[in-house]
C-alpha cells in the first residue's frame, strides 16, 4: 500500500463572509468532519498538508493582511505539518506541493476542504491527472449558491452534488467521512510499520 497524505484545502475564517461567496453555504458539518480527518491523519502519522488561499484580489476576504486569510482555530497547523500557500484554485500550482509529495513517496491522497467547487474540485482534478489515488471526502467539504451564465440561480447543494459527480470514478473516489477515516486507519496501518 503507498504512502498517504491529508491535503486539507483552503480551512480558513474569509469563508464566514457567506454573501461574498454566493450565500446559502451547503453543509455545515463539513468543518467538522474535516477536523475528524486531520485528527486520524495525525493520530497515524500520515503526512499532513494544510493549504492557504492567498488571494491577489484587493476585495477577497482570503488576501494576505486580513483577518479571513488566517486558518480557523482547529486548522492551524502544527510543528511538521506542511504548508503550501497558493493564490489560485489548484494547490498544484505556482506551488512546491508535486515536489514535497513526489519528495516524501507520496502517491494517495485524502482531500478535504473549501470549497467544493472550485479549490476542492481543481486540486483533486489536477491530483488525479498527476497520477495520485485520491480519496475526497464529500461531507468534509462545502460551497455556496451560484449564479448560472444566463442569470439562472443554483443553490448550493446542486453546485456541490454536481461538483462531486463530475470528480467520482474520473479524477478521485468520493467517499463520505466516515468511510475515509477507516480507509485512512488501513493507510495508517502500512505507514507506521
Amino acid at each position: 500500500m503507498s504512502k498517504s497524505a491529508l491535503i486539507l484545502i483552503d480551512m480558513q475564517k474569509g469563508f464566514s463572509n457567506e454573501a461574498h461567496w454566493g450565500g446559502n453555504r451547503n453543509n455545515p458539518q463539513a468543518e467538522k468532519n474535516a477536523f475528524s480527518l486531520l485528527e486520524q491523519a495525525r493520530d497515524s502519522a500520515i503526512d499532513i498538508f494544510h493549504v492557504q488561499h492567498c488571494s491577489l484580489e484587493e476585495n477577497s476576504p482570503l488576501r494576505i493582511g486580513v483577518e479571513g486569510n488566517e486558518f480557523l482555530e482547529n486548522f492551524l497547523p502544527n510543528d511538521g505539518e506542511c504548508l503550501i500557500q497558493k493564490n489560485v484554485n489548484s494547490a498544484f500550482i505556482g506551488t512546491d506541493l508535486k515536489a514535497a509529495l513526489d519528495d516524501q513517496g507520496i502517491k494517495t491522497l485524502f482531500i478535504a476542504g473549501l470549497t467544493t467547487n472550485h479549490c476542492v474540485s481543481t486540486t483533486t482534478r489536477m491530483a488525479g491527472n498527476y497520477g495520485f489515488e485520491v480519496f475526497v471526502a464529500h461531507d468534509a467539504c462545502a460551497t455556496f449558491d451560484r449564479k448560472g451564465i444566463n442569470g439562472e440561480h443554483f443553490d448550493s447543494e446542486t453546485i456541490h452534488a454536481t461538483a462531486l459527480s463530475s470528480l467520482n470514478d474520473e479524477f478521485a473516489t468520493v467517499v463520505s467521512t466516515e468511510d475515509l477515516l477507516e480507509i485512512m486507519k488501513s493507510y495508517a496501518n502500512e505507514s507506521v510499520l
